[in-house]
């Protein structure tokens, strides 16, 4: 039986840096008060909060869901506002080389500078990711960029030679996650039942980044059970199957955090200013 149900958040639950729709709200709603949920995704806690959190409805039933930004590598609960468990920060020294090695890495896998919408090289505390057009880019010009991946496998392979001793997974439509080596989404999944107190038999994890290389590959290789989606739409169609076919409300282990026990607005507007 599955108590805990995991989504990617880009391109699984939301567009691109997208808010997700009211549809898919109504739905997590629904599925919060079935199971605990949680979200784990490359981008860092603003991108939670401005895409997922904010947009949540009165009805969803916080006290049931974990969020882990940057792969894992950070965990938000929430009592009478969102806070960090934990955080786990790449060394000053790791970042150095990570952010040396992208000059040679771009050059290597023919990947010129272009028009960009915000920084390109974000610094996320835990993570190093690259997004070719900005952090800031259009849904529609992110689509187009490399809609076949070739761009994304090329950098990720020159960036991999590069840098022994880190991982480098392929993320959003146009994004590299770095991260050291072992920290990915099976460690941050591996953290999740640590906290939530659920064994991997019990969840199941749904997502667009499936295929070997991809962020939530290894997921699948860590022996959970998991659902591949191309896009939002066929997650609604995961999540309303979810719905018909899992038994009534189960509760949260005696022991998962309970002082994260009290409920917590999701849409307030004050969501805290903790940037991670």
């Amino acid at each position: 039986m599955k108590r805990l149900v995991a989504f990617d958040l880009d391109g699984t639950l939301a567009e691109s840096k997208q808010a997700i729709d009211p549809e898919m709200a109504a739905l997590l709603e629904r599925l919060s008060h079935l199971a605990i949920i949680a979200v784990i995704s490359g981008g860092d806690w603003p991108q939670f909060r401005q895409q997922l959190v904010g947009s949540l409805p009165a009805g969803f039933d916080t006290t049931r869901l974990f969020l882990l930004p940057t792969c894992g590598t950070k965990l938000y609960r929430c009592a009478d506002d969102w806070q960090p468990v934990y955080v786990d920060l790449l060394s000053e020294d790791a970042r150095t080389r990570i952010l040396a090695a992208f000059d040679g890495a771009l050059a290597q896998a023919g990947i010129a500078d272009e028009h960009t919408w915000g920084k390109r090289i974000e610094d996320r505390g835990s993570q190093i990711t690259f997004s070719a057009l900005g952090q800031k880019a259009p849904l529609e010009a992110k689509l187009v960029w490399d809609p076949d991946f070739s761009k994304r496998k090329r950098l990720q392979s020159a960036l991999a030679a590069a840098l022994p001793g880190h991982s480098v997974r392929i993320g959003g439509s146009t994004s590299i996650d770095i991260t050291q080596a072992g920290v990915d989404k099976a460690y941050g999944m591996r953290k999740l039942a640590q906290f939530a107190l659920v064994d991997f038999a019990e969840m199941i994890f749904i997502g667009d980044a499936l295929f070997p290389g991809g962020n939530d590959f290894p997921v699948r290789e860590a022996g959970i059970d998991c659902i591949a989606v191309r896009d939002t739409d066929e997650t609604k169609r995961v999540i309303e199957t979810l719905l018909y076919s899992m038994p009534a409300r189960q509760t949260l282990s005696d022991g998962a955090a309970p002082e994260f026990a009290g409920q917590c607005p999701p849409a307030r507007a004050q969501m805290g200013a903790l940037n991670g």
